[in-house]
């Protein structure tokens, strides 16, 4: 029966499969213990990943020197299927793999407290590490699917003269296209944003949510996406506000009379921001910026932990002080003088 051309036609593909599915069930029963060994610190999901190109890689391995049992006519066909099969499921593998070990590193570092500089640094150089060597190991796994068919490497060669003057006119065709790939390198390197990252940009406030090779996804307040191409950070100026620290001092400006008592306000200020948990108990104070003819301005200085406590220890600052204001001195907002003389 393994002479027959037909019987073996059905039976490779049907061991190959077979043989897949075998190690997949064996490989996933010994991860599952391994991950109830380990009591939750790695996901068994994690683990399972890869699992599945692995086990088609190993399974096309296996069956190479299977196939020359076989005197069969399609022979050749399968040997090329199986061969491709392997690069295939090898290069999954490799990019499942890549992407199992970036998560796992980073559960060691919380993007969600705080100071979390070191965790966006580290999220940031795994994601766009795992994206160059995503299109690295698909350019390298074509190349190789190409090269075994004898007239596409017949044209390869023929063509290698003319590499050089193929090579300057794609230059030229895909030169807008080389340019954002190389800037989402130098980005991954230099790391002007990363992710998570409280940025301006287009008059626009966000978080740096997603960063790719050709563009960067900003996570606008209002839950809309702004989707900026990466060479924009290269060349043009844009607000960051938590590249060395997610600090930041907000401020509050006030327009009063001249009758109001700055000292005072200075003292409920103070008794407004120790009340609040927004506060980081780090800067507060009470200035006059500025005089004109008709009123004082006063700037209210608070500093906070990061950009969002910023923002709503603001407006609880301008919402008291003004109740504060109201409350205490009825008067006082700015005031047009008109004195007559009589005649």
């Amino acid at each position: 029966m393994l002479q027959n051309p037909f019987y073996a036609a059905l039976l490779l593909p049907l061991l190959l499969v077979s043989s897949a599915a075998v190690l997949y069930f064996v490989a996933s029963l010994s991860l599952r213990k391994l991950g109830a060994l380990l009591k939750g610190r790695v996901s068994t999901g994690l683990l399972l990943g890869p699992l599945k190109p692995l086990s088609l890689s190993v399974a096309g391995l296996l069956m190479r020197p299977a196939m020359g049992l076989y005197a069969a006519p399609y022979l050749p066909l399968y040997s090329h299927a199986v061969a491709i099969l392997f690069v295939i499921s090898f290069a999954w593998f490799a990019m499942r793999s890549f992407r199992a070990a970036s998560t796992l590193i980073q559960r060691y570092y919380n993007l969600e407290k705080p100071d979390n500089l070191e965790a966006r640094r580290v999220a940031t150089h795994l994601e766009l590490l795992r994206k160059v060597l995503n299109v690295l190991i698909v350019i390298v796994a074509a190349s190789i699917i190409l090269m075994r068919f004898d007239p596409v490497r017949q044209v390869g060669l023929s063509v290698l003269a003319s590499a050089g003057i193929v090579g300057i006119m794609l230059g030229f065709a895909a030169q807008r296209s080389i340019a954002t790939l190389i800037a989402g390198i130098q980005i991954a390197v230099t790391q002007p944003i990363r992710i998570d990252d409280v940025v301006i940009v287009e008059n626009e406030w966000g978080r740096i949510e997603e960063i790719t090779l050709t563009y960067v996804v900003v996570s606008i307040w209002d839950q809309r996406r702004l989707v900026v191409p990466i060479s924009h950070f290269l060349e043009k100026p844009f607000q960051n506000w938590t590249r060395t620290s997610a600090e930041l001092l907000g401020t509050v400006y006030l327009y009063t009379d001249y009758q109001v008592d700055v000292e005072v306000l200075r003292s409920e200020l103070k008794r407004i921001v120790e009340e609040s948990p927004l506060w980081d108990r780090r800067v507060v104070g009470l200035q006059v910026t500025n005089a004109t003819e008709r009123s004082m301005e006063l700037r209210a200085l608070v500093s906070a932990r990061n950009s969002s406590d910023a923002w709503d220890l603001r407006c609880l600052v301008r919402e008291k002080m003004l109740g504060f204001l109201q409350d205490r001195y009825p008067g006082s907002l700015p005031k047009l003088r008109i004195e007559s003389e009589g005649v």
